[in-house]
């Protein structure tokens, strides 16, 4: 039985990447609508009923809207996965971090509302929560959260920019300490106070690193990094997605650059230490446009439809 699919927003960066991914995929078949008829909301309820499910690429706004449209037609309305930040903490929505945990999986196979993650949120859930969970990071540590993305998840204007030399070769920003996708890194990785987040951008198009620092000695039973790396690949173990590197893996990388899982729908997890002084640094490194965006919606797709 082929699903049909329409990608509510599919010329944007996100929604094209979403739709080169489905072309290749048996079982689905890809509606569009054409010119104006994209921003006609007639149109667009008329196709929302023919389909089995829609993938929202849209701005924050415009995703609400369009998500109580297809609320308002109850029992004819399709499954939705959102990609935007709209509804990252609603209630009603799933999460759609399959990782998150063993219950997760089934969570988003049944549900009628899925919100895709954020970039910079998968990074950091997927370093923090298996060791929350573990009780080796208590919920209410002191956490900073900083990263490093390329220019592509930051929207036209900030790829118009960097494409056309007019960006620096390294910025940090939302130094307002307001960015948009603290609440679910709090919410998802159970903590109970709001982590401290420091975002960047490098002059790159795609790739990202994501980092939590800890002091050793100031988490219960003063693990070492080899613990919390244990922790880590307990948790993950058998999933096809997100890899925690083994020691000799991480000491053969004294560093790490963002690019390498581009195109992919990988995560890769390392734990670096410095046992003399008892530091420990957790760092993700993924494809913001992959798991970060358009690969974690298709995993989250495929989930919901059986494929």
């Amino acid at each position: 039985m082929t699903a049909n699919i329409f990608i509510d927003g599919e010329a944007g960066t996100t929604g094209l990447q979403i739709r080169d991914k489905l072309a290749g995929l048996p079982g689905v078949a890809l509606r569009s609508l054409a010119g104006d008829a994209r921003k006609d909301p007639a149109a667009k309820m008329k196709l929302f009923a023919e389909v089995d499910l829609v993938v929202l690429c849209l701005p924050d706004e415009a995703a609400r809207e369009t998500a109580k449209l297809i609320d308002a037609m109850g029992d004819k309305a399709p499954r939705v996965i959102d990609a935007s930040t709209a509804h990252r903490v609603a209630p009603d929505w799933v999460y759609g971090f399959p990782e998150l945990n063993a219950e997760q999986p089934a969570a988003i196979a049944a549900a009628h509302k899925v919100t895709n993650p954020g970039c910079h949120a998968t990074g950091a859930i997927a370093l923090l929560r298996p060791l929350i969970d573990a009780g080796l990071v208590p919920k209410d540590a002191p956490i900073s959260v900083t990263s490093v993305s390329g220019y592509s998840g930051g929207g036209k204007a900030m790829i118009e920019a960097y494409e056309s030399g007019r960006a620096p070769a390294f910025e940090l920003y939302a130094l307002t300490l307001e960015h948009k996708h603290v609440p679910e890194i709090q919410l998802y990785s159970g903590l109970a106070n709001r982590p401290l987040f420091v975002p960047s951008v490098g002059n790159y198009r795609q790739g990202m690193l994501v980092n939590v620092p800890l002091h050793l000695d100031a988490l219960p039973g003063k693990p070492t990094g080899a613990v919390l790396r244990e922790a880590l690949a307990a948790h993950y173990r058998g999933q096809r997605y997100v890899k925690v590197a083994s020691a000799a893996e991480t000491a053969a990388l004294p560093r790490l650059e963002p690019e390498s899982l581009n195109g992919a729908n990988d995560l890769h997890i390392h734990v670096y230490e410095n046992a003399a002084r008892r530091q420990a640094v957790l760092v993700a490194k993924f494809d913001n446009l992959g798991k970060g965006a358009s690969g974690a919606a298709v995993q989250n797709l495929q989930l919901m439809l059986g494929l």
